[in-house]
Formats: structure tokens, sequence, C-alpha cells
């Protein structure tokens, strides 16, 4: 069942991707969506859960009401597919791709293609990070291991893609920024697979608070991509 609820006191993607992993944490919850500009969120549940105790779960800056009364059945079409919510990804890897392809397509060189891929891609996801720079490192951290174990690592984290956008443009420290690839996109890529594991229902933070994205295997080929690309250099 879903029930549809208001929510105040939210000012920012922090505060949504708060309410979200605190009301996630409920027993019987099986999913929630809150939405920053109607104030509102859908929960859907596998048993009535009373108000008080949604409540008791969020901080005292926030505050739950049910919003509808009306009961829908799981699994009606209302949301959106994988593809469609996806497409946003899609279409930036499109763009990369044929960025990096159309730079050497006169004088061809792979080696030279994927540093630009690699390059682009690091420039282009951290500018989505920096949109809200704020709300990321909570939402990052719901898995992500090292920033939900230090979450200073969360609020450094676009500047680090940032850094290494630059290294792979400009064709600087290259071996080091290969190494750095593998470790950081490694550890999130082991916090993605874990969460496909676990089947649970969070946003990916891959490209910031700005795009709602859902955690599914496309964050994971997303990672594992850049993972290839990082070891056959380094094997180059």
């Amino acid at each position: 069942m879903k029930h549809t609820y208001s929510i105040t006191g939210m000012t920012c993607g922090g505060c949504v991707s708060s309410v979200r992993e605190k009301l996630s944490n409920v027993s019987g919850v099986e999913d929630v969506e809150v939405d920053l500009a109607s104030a509102s969120a859908q929960i859907s549940m596998n048993q009535h859960i009373q108000l008080s105790d949604l409540r008791a779960a969020l901080p005292d800056k926030y505050s739950i009401s049910e919003k509808k009364a009306v009961v829908e059945p799981i699994g009606l079409p209302e949301e959106k597919s994988k593809w469609a919510q996806l497409q946003p990804l899609f279409l930036i890897f499109a763009y990369l791709f044929g960025a990096a392809i159309l730079l050497h397509v006169r004088d061809w060189n792979t080696n030279e293609a994927m540093l630009d891929f690699m390059g682009l891609f690091y420039i282009v996801f951290s500018f989505f990070k920096f949109l809200d720079l704020k709300g990321f490192p909570e939402s990052f951290a719901m898995y992500d291991p090292l920033a939900r174990a230090v979450p200073f690592y969360g609020w450094l984290y676009p500047f680090i893609e940032l850094g290494l956008g630059l290294l792979f443009l400009m064709r600087l420290e290259l071996q080091s920024a290969l190494i750095a690839t593998i470790v950081v996109l490694g550890i999130t890529t082991f916090g993605v697979t874990k969460t496909l594991l676990d089947k649970k229902s969070i946003r990916c933070a891959c490209l910031g608070t700005a795009l709602k994205l859902p955690m599914t295997e496309a964050t994971f080929i997303e990672n594992a991509i850049m993972l290839i690309m990082a070891f056959w250099m380094l094997l180059a």
C-alpha cells in the first residue's frame, strides 16, 4: 500500500535525503519518494504504519501529516520506467563518447580518446555535484562506504572528481590519476554492488541531487566502464 504525506521543514536536497533515509528505516517501509517542491513524501509500506511512528523517526525540524487518505495498491504503472528515469544519464554518456571520438576521428588514437573521455566524465559529473554541494554528501553516504565512515570525504569528492578530470585532460600525472580512479571508483562500486544485492531502493548521487536517478545496474555499469579504462591505460 502507498500513502502520501505532507512534510514541512525541508529547505534543500540535504533535507530531502535526510527525510528519505529516516523514513526508510521505519519498520514496514518498503520505499520512500520525497519531493521538495511539493513538500510531500510517498511511502510504500507492507503493513499499516501509525503516523506517530513516522513522526518519531524524523528530527524535530520536520513535521509530517497525512495528505491523502486514499490507499493505492503497489504496482500500478504510475512511475516512469527505469529507461525513462535513466535517460539523462544515457544522454550524457552519449555526448561524452561522441566528444571523445570526434576529438580524434581524423588521427585516431584509442588511448588518447579514452583519456579525453575519462577527463570529460569527471568534469561533467563533478559539475552536477557542485549544483548542490550541501546536499550531495548525505546522499552519497547512503551507498559509498568511505563517505559513510568519513563524512568529510563526501564534501571532498566533487573536488576530487574535478581535479582528476583536469589531470586527464591536461595529460598531467596520468599514472597517479589512473590509480586514484581505481581506488575512488572501486570504493564507490563496492557500495553500489552491495546496494544492488541488498535490493535497496535509494537514489544515485552520481549526478548530484539535481537529477533524481534511481540506483540501478546502469550505475554499476557507469563505474565499471571507468574502471576498465583505468586498468587498460595502466597496463598499456
